[in-house]
């Protein structure tokens, strides 16, 4: 029994680990996973056994990002942890040889490890797993206060914490017309730093905080090394000095500053001053001795559940929202907190009038803590409608995430018409989200077909802010260009659930590119069976597409843009030799002028690109076959063969694709 247990508690965690560090989307609360995780240490530490994976070993999560990897020179660990302020003083009373220790904010977002050398920032890396970390340095160079050149021109590697602030989270979520688009300051910076284009992160003023210096002794003490890198002009945490006799005092001190601080903080970090003799300590796989994090103790308030609000968002995620009776937490009233998706909402069984317990996660974000009232045999209603528009919701994904499928739902009508418009749909230049909010605002537009008629409102967009005449013309001319378009651009456009650019090929290839009848088919009650006759098709596609065509409205405006439309059918070679061959393209190319460019050559010629290895893939085409990047290594571990653009030509000359691995 104790073994299903541990199996079933690594199971769990690690899936959680993946979830938070990777795809910025938790599955439990903290408290959860703090609950859970401690269970595991026991349980381990009562049987002797530890599984291999166990997240008792592991330090953050694999990742798993398109950014390049890169070892770390020095493991990052993770740090042990405890609730009571009590332990500290033992932590520090119980050492030998060390004079005191330093007390300083355990900042919640994104650990960064910075080089330098000869005076320049040289490489930023994500903690990653603790030995491999993403390579963000293009994001690193545009933080909002770190130096790019420093007058020490010696080499050092530094580890600090890149976070966002509470205003400007605030701020990023206002422009959302207040949706809930961003679950914390964490995910939001996190999501930003591991960005391919480095204008997100300086449009998101990420902020970074050095933390410590690593293996560099140019001083004795670790608070010299802070004061060594403020002089350098970064900015770094807070600390106090403290003795096993003050320690509990300061974590008062830095308590009771924790409402009116900038960015979030998930508690403290304690450590020896005295950098030897944190060496001498040594370490675990997993943390080092010299160091201890302390988690604030969550302030539990019982309450009554009232009712689950249902909130969709211009993303189109329907947010499970809990409204209770108001409670008193950390000196303030709360009366709502996020329920995160209908994985935790299941888990927790919440139905109105259960008495529960909340609390505020390090102190400032209302959660859910535990369902009192839980039966066991509970379950939740999941509105089967989104409740702003009243289009077919949909449950996607793991965890479990509710959706509404209607790309029109007025919830979604910004984000849905900047998709319209982006590069890969409809490419009007022009039409920022901030343009298009004023469009919006101003009446000018209700939605994707508007737009070809904004030269109706010429005296009106000259006069907004940020326009006039000139930006006024470019942006009609821009409209006139983009009604020369494929049909896949378009439909892609639409924003259905499901079909993306590479399905919205499919569809036109397999219906010859006639829009008229692809909207016909799509309507028709008999779309599904024939729509799954495509390959690559299945029922969740063929289902979405259906649902969108068979509402009027959706149709109706369809119908009128089509006609606006020049459509153009690509040329289709008379050579079909890749038809039914399927191809992943990655790294630099040199024969074709980009990626797009060779994935034209062989939609062409009947072949099909995708943007990830699967065991579905037929050959990867990459030049340099010796790499060692994640694409790589999926398809030598799937046996799919990799070749690179050479082989490819001669291939596709010679009609030799024996797809047999």
């Amino acid at each position: 029994m104790s073994t299903k247990r541990l199996q079933a508690l690594t199971a769990t965690l690690t899936a959680a680990n993946r979830a938070y560090y990777n795809d910025n989307n938790p599955t439990m609360t903290d408290r959860e996973y703090d609950a859970l995780y401690d269970e595991l240490v026991q349980l381990e530490l009562k049987t002797g056994i530890q599984l291999a994976g166990s997240p008792t070993r592991q330090v953050g999560y694999e990742v798993v990002s398109a950014l390049e990897k890169a070892a770390h020179t020095t493991p990052m660990l993770s740090l042990d942890k405890t609730k009571e302020p009590s332990k500290l003083s033992a932590f520090l009373r119980e050492a030998e040889n060390a004079s005191d220790g330093l007390l300083s904010w355990k900042l919640d977002g994104l650990t960064i490890i910075l080089k330098y050398e000869n005076g320049q920032l040289q490489q930023a890396l994500t903690r990653g797993n603790g030995t491999v970390g993403e390579d963000v340095t293009h994001n690193a160079k545009v933080f909002a206060n770190v130096p790019l050149t420093v007058p020490y021109k010696g080499k050092f590697d530094l580890r600090g914490e890149a976070v966002i602030t509470f205003a400007d989270f605030e701020k990023i979520n206002a422009a959302l017309d207040g949706e809930d688009a961003y679950k914390n300051p964490r995910n939001l910076c996190s999501g930003a730093v591991r960005q391919l284009n480095s204008e997100i992160a300086a449009r998101r003023r990420v902020l970074f905080y050095a933390f410590g210096l690593l293996d560099f002794e140019m001083v004795a003490k670790k608070s010299e090394q802070l004061e060594w890198l403020k002089s350098l002009g970064f900015d770094i945490v807070e600390y106090m000095h403290v003795t096993a006799e003050t320690v509990e005092q300061a974590v008062e001190s830095f308590k009771n500053q924790v409402t009116a601080a900038p960015w979030a903080t998930d508690g403290l970090v304690l450590t020896f001053d005295d950098i030897s003799y944190s060496k001498s300590l040594g370490t675990t796989s997993k943390f080092p001795h010299d160091s201890i994090a302390f988690k604030w103790a969550d302030e539990l308030a019982e309450t009554t559940l009232k009712t689950i609000e249902w909130n969709t968002s211009r993303t189109g995620l329907i947010n499970p929202v809990a409204i209770f009776e108001p409670v008193d937490i950390e000196g303030t009233q709360v009366s709502r907190a996020s329920v995160h998706n209908v994985s935790i909402l299941r888990s927790l069984e919440l139905c109105p009038g259960d008495k529960m317990t909340v609390y505020k996660a390090n102190m400032i974000i209302p959660q859910v803590a535990e369902n009192l009232s839980r039966t066991g045999t509970r379950t939740v209603d999941i509105p089967a409608h989104c409740l702003v528009c009243g289009g077919e919701s949909e449950i996607i994904g793991d965890p479990q995430e509710l959706y509404c499928t209607n790309p029109t739902c007025s919830a979604q009508q910004v984000r849905a018409l900047s998709h319209f418009v982006s590069r890969d749909g409809m490419n009007i230049a022009g039409l920022s989200e901030q343009t298009l909010e004023k469009f919006v605002a101003n009446g000018l537009i209700e939605n994707y077909a508007d737009l070809f008629n904004l030269s109706h409102h010429e005296a009106t967009i000259i006069e907004m802010e940020g326009l006039g005449q000139k930006s006024y013309d470019k942006l009609i001319a821009s409209i006139e260009k983009a009604k020369d378009i494929s049909l896949p651009n378009f439909i892609h456009a639409l924003g259905i659930l499901h079909v993306g650019l590479a399905n919205a090929k499919l569809l036109c290839n397999y219906f010859a590119h006639d829009g008229v009848y692809i909207a016909k088919i799509c309507k028709s009650g008999e779309s599904t069976e024939t729509l799954l006759d495509i390959d690559g098709f299945g029922s969740a596609i063929a289902h979405s597409l259906h649902a969108y065509f068979s509402q009027e409205k959706n149709e109706a405006l369809y119908t009128r843009t089509l006609a606006l439309l020049r459509i153009k059918v690509p040329q289709m070679s008379e050579n079909q030799h890749l038809k039914g061959l399927t191809f992943v393209i990655t790294g630099d190319l040199a024969q074709f002028d980009n990626r797009k460019a060779l994935q034209a050559f062989i939609e062409a010629r009947g072949g099909r690109v995708s943007g990830s290895v699967s065991a579905k893939t037929s050959f990867l085409i990459n030049n340099d076959i010796t790499s060692t990047t994640g694409k790589n290594k999926k398809a030598a571990q799937l046996g799919v063969p990799i070749i690179n653009e050479e082989e490819f030509i001669k291939r596709e000359e010679n009609a030799q694709w024996n797809t047999e691995h």
